[in-house]
């Protein structure tokens, strides 16, 4: 049970400047995604406009049934995995299908109790709230959470010593979306309390192709359908990337092309984007040819491949392991990562018997 001592005590002027302070410090300038004229308005509104992710939203769409039928909040929900696969897009989705709003913030803005109070207090009835990167969340802002996910409420103390007692403060029913690329790093409590888990995964050549094309459409950029396919195998399986690819593909063919993206078009612009046919970019090849050529395939430690690209280690982590573990490119070992045969092969190096076995 969350206790918010006296000194984070919801008086009225706490909440009152806490609603304006967390709309400004925590909760971004939207009420809803839909509102927002954002990357040209390229996000679904509805579950038959969200591409891929079939078996979710199938789920998905009798949760959010009978929830309608119940008139009831739908329950908490926590969506992972890798970076760019629509978790946030996802939420607006799924907000906007309950006929509410979505307030979304992400858990390191959260610094302090009051941010995460305030938000709270601030919400309507059947809202929804959006916290990326929920495993982030610092321990006194999760136990915050707890009451107010379970019994929708906030406990707070008054008075001090052996006069001091407990108070809950209700919240509005809500419900809480949470999104994270590591699960793992959630603690117990906390992912016990979400009623509907799900993982995102990545996306196929087809539903890649199909997204693209709906995105050309929006941008008003003219392409064809080898050129959308071609567009979908070079973006490592994420609809993020296969957009912002999009767009600069769309730059290549207006100033070097007819403004048409065909396959040619799009092989040479992202030839010169440095992005191969796998969809590797520059920072991928450079850890597949650091564990080749300094480790001789490895194992070797995720710090040290760190170091010695001058990455962080979470950015490794979160945004290149993910697919070149995926795409079968590495594997996590115990002792560290390791190059597959197929990484050999790929940047034109001979494959050893050993190497072989080994992987």
């Amino acid at each position: 049970m969350a206790i918010i001592s006296e000194g984070e005590s919801l008086q009225k002027s706490d909440i009152s400047d806490n609603k304006k302070n967390s709309s400004r410090e925590a909760v971004l300038p939207a009420e809803n995604e839909f509102d927002m004229n954002f990357e040209n308005n390229i996000r679904p509104k509805t579950l038959d406009e969200y591409i891929g992710q079939s078996q979710l939203k199938e789920t998905l769409k009798i949760s959010l049934e009978a929830a309608q039928k119940r008139n009831e909040p739908l329950d908490h929900l926590l969506f992972y995995g890798p970076p760019g696969l629509g978790k946030t897009t996802l939420a607006a989705v799924i907000a906007n299908e309950m006929g509410s709003r979505i307030k979304t913030t992400a858990a390191p803005a959260l610094e302090r109790p009051r941010d995460l109070i305030g938000i709270l207090m601030s919400l309507k009835p059947n809202e929804f709230l959006f916290i990326d990167e929920i495993h982030r969340l610092n321990k006194l802002a999760e136990e915050i959470l707890y009451p107010a996910m379970e019994d929708f409420s906030i406990d707070r103390t008054i008075g001090k010593g052996h006069t001091a007692k407990t108070l809950r403060v209700p919240v509005p029913k809500f419900t809480l979306v949470g999104a994270t690329t590591k699960a793992g790093s959630l603690s117990g409590p906390l992912r016990d309390r979400f009623g509907i888990v799900h993982r995102l995964e990545f996306y196929t050549k087809e539903e890649l192709t199909f997204i693209v094309k709906r995105t050309a459409g929006i941008l008003n950029a003219k392409i064809t359908e080898d050129g959308a396919y071609t567009v979908a195998s070079r973006s490592r399986a994420t609809p993020r990337i296969a957009n912002r690819m999009l767009k600069r593909i769309r730059d290549y063919a207006q100033v070097k092309a007819d403004g048409i993206i065909t396959s040619e078009v799009a092989n040479s612009a992202m030839d010169l984007l440095k992005v191969d046919k796998f969809g590797l970019d520059i920072t991928d090849r450079e850890i597949l040819k650091l564990l080749i050529e300094k480790y001789d395939g490895g194992p070797v430690g995720i710090e040290t491949i760190a170091v010695a690209l001058g990455e962080d280690v979470r950015t490794i982590e979160d945004v290149y392991e993910p697919y070149l573990l995926q795409a079968g490119f590495i594997s996590r070992t115990p002792r560290g990562r390791k190059a597959s045969p197929e990484a050999y092969r790929h940047l034109g190096y001979p494959v050893s018997s050993i190497q072989k076995g080994l992987f």
